[in-house]
């Protein structure tokens, strides 16, 4: 019996566990190498690749064999970015311990910006750090906000850091670039007496009370908004801050507050005594006319009939009353910045300032007031001058 003749362009021989074949010529003129790989787990997989040449083709086997050793998958899935993007808001976004509202933005900008654009459809596969780059591009162009950017960036590459946990891709690819900037920006604010303005033509209106309790604390509209009576302590003047209250999927939901640090006691002023008081006597009014319509809910604001207000309401009367006032860019938001602005420009210490206002570090405080600093220099010279001029 004659000894078997080898085939045609190869030098096949039988190969240890992960060292794959030789080089063998296909039809096609393509070179091709098949190998066995066995991960930490003991699990073996087969695998095939193919080059140009024979040096292309054991170049690919290396880095199969790399990545096995390096306990990362032999090769990435191919499964669509948008396919994943999917399956990771239905699944790790929900088992995330992301507040709720933020559960809720980050599946829509998901959807909206990864799942239907250029880099949602290229395979897992395929994806790299110039695509991410790329579909950046493609967000700036589209004229969206720095913060919707940098939200899309940080969405996308939890998506593919998922990706990577589950073995569906070797290394992130935009993991290696900068996060996308957003320019800090002035907080816009009114003067005293634009706020006394705004606040006058809100008069007699429902929310007039909450416009003036944000103006003398500085809280969010949420924040505001979550309060309950248990949460005002009248004795010893001090507000506590446990939640924030948003609409989430169609229900008013409290929420955990935006930062660790916006869990606070916020001081009562004198002038936001009386108000709260006011606010706790209108009520009783309120509840003693709806009878067995009230629904004793605990909340400080809330409807005619006990239920906690819709902050979109409060928005909208706002609007109407800053309209009114001559004002139509002020908002909610406007009323808490102009607290701020007054306590920083009258002294008050820039630690102090964001506790109050439940910032989770100065430089936050800094960087959205930083309008007010020029009047803040201004009087420290002031000072300076006074006492080394004599």
């Amino acid at each position: 019996m004659s000894p078997r003749t080898p085939r045609t362009g190869s030098s096949a021989k039988r190969r240890g566990n992960s060292e794959g074949s030789t080089p063998r010529r296909r039809p096609d003129g393509r070179w091709q190498i098949n190998l066995r790989v066995t991960d930490d787990y003991g699990q073996a997989s087969r695998h095939t690749v193919y080059g140009d040449t024979p040096q292309e083709a054991r170049d690919k086997a290396a880095e199969i064999r790399r990545r096995a050793a390096e306990g990362r998958p032999a090769r990435d899935r191919k499964q669509t970015v948008a396919a994943f993007a999917e399956h990771w808001i239905d699944t790790s976004l929900q088992a995330s311990d992301r507040k709720r509202t933020t559960m809720v933005m980050y599946a829509g900008v998901a959807r909206t910006h990864i799942v239907g654009s250029s880099v949602g459809r290229l395979t897992l596969d395929k994806v790299r750090p110039s695509h991410v780059e790329g579909w950046v591009v493609e967000l700036c162009r589209k004229g969206l906000a720095d913060s919707t950017i940098r939200s899309a960036y940080t969405i996308l590459r939890a998506v593919l850091d998922t990706a990577v946990r589950d073995g569906a891709l070797a290394s992130n690819p935009a993991a290696v670039l900068r996060r996308p900037k957003v320019l800090a920006k002035e907080a816009p604010h009114l003067t005293p007496a634009q706020v006394a303005d705004l606040l006058h033509s809100a008069d007699n209106t429902r929310y007039a009370p909450l416009f003036a309790l944000l103006v003398h604390t500085g809280l969010r509209r949420g924040e505001a908004l979550a309060l309950q009576w248990s949460d005002v302590d009248l004795d010893k003047h001090l507000l506590r801050v446990r939640g924030t209250l948003a609409r989430v999927q169609g229900r008013l939901l409290v929420t955990e507050p935006k930062t660790a640090k916006s869990k606070r006691s916020v001081p009562i002023s004198a002038p936001a005594e009386p108000l709260l008081r006011g606010i706790r006597a209108g009520q009783a009014e309120e509840r003693r006319r709806a009878g067995s319509l009230w629904r004793e809910t605990g909340f400080v604001f809330t409807t005619e009939t006990g239920e906690p207000c819709d902050p979109r309401n409060a928005l909208r009367a706002l609007k109407v009353a800053a309209t009114r006032a001559g004002l139509p860019q002020a908002g909610l938001h406007t009323l808490r910045h102009s607290a701020a602005s007054v306590m920083l420009t009258a002294g008050v210490p820039l630690k102090a300032v964001p506790e109050i206002l439940g910032h989770s570090s100065i430089a936050i405080t800094g960087d959205v007031y930083g309008h007010v600093a020029p009047d803040v220099s201004r009087g420290a010279m002031d000072v300076l001058g006074a006492a080394f001029g004599q």
